[in-house]
């Protein structure tokens, strides 16, 4: 095992910096926590609410970048979301009793509890478009690829956690690209490492939780919205990536991780890697 940002008995140490929830996919800018729980699929109530059109299909900032300027909150056991023009709007975390409806996310069909019609008019409103709030209950199952092992996912895109490095995100700024680590959207920011080490980690235990390394993760257009305006910014860092992370299918920055072991983890952990 390796541990980054420090030595310590002559190996590096790998240090937790901060740790982000995003309670309703794409939208806000994720909530920052001391701690966290990792569960089978994500920290809790991480992606859990999706907005979806009409039909049920999944909206996001790559369609929809005013997605960025609605605040959302967790307070007790209600999701509050804001912006400016608007009330506040708030649901139960945990929504229960209303009805199932098949929502799409990429090419996954999931069963999916409708809210209603107070926060679609109010996501519709705010957002410019028909549109509606759905949760995905417990018993709902989305399988992460089987190509990386078992797994399950919220509506997250593929994987229930997303790492990403401070040193990488150093080594791309020192290439031309100095965007915030919050486009990236993380779960779990770490420092310590060489510049994309996290490429060949296999294994990693972090507080009482541990995680299997799935793949790098893709990037898209979301990564190029300025959540300051909730518009698009320009080419970086893809203009960037795709000069030296580019792989089949787009460019890579921060890894996929599933869940082996639930746990907490907490800001300032250390970060035990098993290499590949």
């Amino acid at each position: 095992m390796v541990a980054g940002s420090r030595f310590s008995g002559g190996s590096i140490v790998i240090t937790v910096r901060s740790l982000h929830l995003y309670p309703v996919k794409s939208l806000g800018r994720g909530i920052s926590l001391p701690r966290a729980t990792a569960g089978d699929r994500g920290f809790l109530h991480d992606r859990r609410f999706l907005v979806v059109d009409e039909e049920g299909r999944f909206l996001t900032q790559r369609v929809l970048p005013r997605m960025a300027l609605v605040t959302v909150a967790l307070a007790g056991d209600a999701l509050w979301l804001t912006t400016p023009g608007a009330p506040p709007l708030d649901v139960p975390l945990a929504p229960s009793g209303g009805p199932l409806r098949e929502v799409t996310i990429w090419r996954d069909r999931v069963l999916a509890l409708g809210l209603g019609p107070v926060p679609a008019r109010w996501l519709s409103e705010v957002l410019g478009r028909p549109c509606e709030l759905v949760h995905m209950p417990d018993a709902s199952l989305r399988a992460t690829d089987p190509a990386y092992g078992p797994g399950l996912v919220g509506f997250a895109d593929a994987y229930p956690f997303l790492l990403a490095s401070l040193d990488s995100r150093a080594e791309l700024a020192r290439r031309g690209a100095d965007v915030p680590m919050e486009r990236f959207r993380p779960n779990v920011v770490v420092e310590g490492a060489a510049p994309f080490a996290e490429d060949g980690w296999k294994r990693l235990h972090i507080g009482t939780a541990t995680f299997r390394v799935a793949t790098r993760c893709v990037r898209c257009a979301i990564t190029t919205v300025d959540p300051e305006r909730g518009a698009f910014a320009g080419p970086e860092p893809l203009r960037t990536l795709a000069a030296f992370r580019a792989v089949e299918g787009g460019v890579v920055f921060g890894m996929n991780l599933v869940h082996e072991k639930t746990g907490e983890v907490s800001v300032g952990d250390e970060v035990l890697v098993e290499p590949g």
